[in-house]
């Protein structure tokens, strides 16, 4: 570059955000920790920057009138000329945009009526802009102190959203220990999320998905004396399912701009 030169715009959106988040969230300093939230006028940088995204800026098709169950823009050839694939097996489609040991971008679009089940992101901070279609997000926080169940292992938590949202709206912040850490989707329509995780899920690291059962606060009675504040529906028990959760996914080909990485 030359001296006095300022420096290039961002060719497209996505590079945006790969840059602003590149700014924003450090690398893990060692395996099993993980960084504090950034500062909120940061995270409102990135949400303002994801607010302005269109399924364009990412190579999705906007026109999605009619409710084709996931076929369309991330239907697969196999999936095209297979009459055995019935339509309420279509899978969870996710597009890989970008990952480091820092931060991940990425795609998830659903089928109507697709489920993500309930599951938590540890030590992580998460921004999801939903692109288009309808989804139901329900989502809790952690009661603390921690409460525990008398006659099982599950603990109380507050839930923190029971919604549906509809694209346009605004980019949802959850943190480590508020904004809904554990959620799950329900798609009301077929739709697509672009999400950020900060940092991203980490074997190594101890950043492991655990998926929960709900159950509500009437159900179960507390090991021990437990007041809540407010009503009983705004609070329930989560159990962490130790089975494997069996979730119809596939990976996708991101046909949207690619990241330039920085020269460090």
């Amino acid at each position: 570059m030359a001296w006095g030169v300022p420096p290039r715009p961002p060719s497209s959106k996505v590079q945006a955000l790969y840059e602003l988040c590149k700014r924003t969230f450090p690398s893990p300093s060692a395996a099993g920790t993980s960084p504090s939230p950034p500062p909120a006028d940061a995270v409102r940088s990135i949400s303002s920057l994801m607010d302005t995204i269109t399924p364009a800026d990412v190579g999705l098709r906007g026109d999605n009138a009619e409710d084709d169950r996931g076929h369309g823009f991330f239907e697969s050839n196999f999936l095209k000329g297979s009459a055995r694939v019935a339509r309420w097996a279509q899978p969870i489609t996710y597009l890989h945009i970008y990952e480091c040991d820092a931060f991940s971008i990425g795609i998830f679009c659903l089928p109507t009526s697709a489920v993500i089940p309930l599951h938590d992101h540890p030590g992580m901070t998460v921004l999801s802009k939903l692109l288009y279609g309808s989804m139901h997000v329900k989502s809790y926080d952690w009661i603390e102190p921690t409460v525990l169940a008398s006659t099982q292992p599950a603990r109380l938590a507050k839930l923190h959203t029971d919604d549906v949202r509809t694209a346009p709206c605004p980019t949802s912040v959850l943190y480590p220990q508020s904004g809904g850490n554990m959620h799950c989707f329900t798609s009301v329509s077929s739709c697509a999320v672009l999400d950020v995780l900060a940092p991203p899920y980490s074997e190594d690291a101890g950043r492991i998905c655990t998926y929960f059962h709900d159950y509500p606060f009437s159900s179960l009675s507390a090991a021990g004396q437990t007041k809540i504040a407010g009503n009983p529906d705004s609070y329930a028990w989560l159990e962490a399912i130790n089975t494997p959760v069996n979730i119809y996914m596939r990976p996708g080909t991101y046909t949207g701009p690619k990241v330039q990485e920085l020269q460090t």
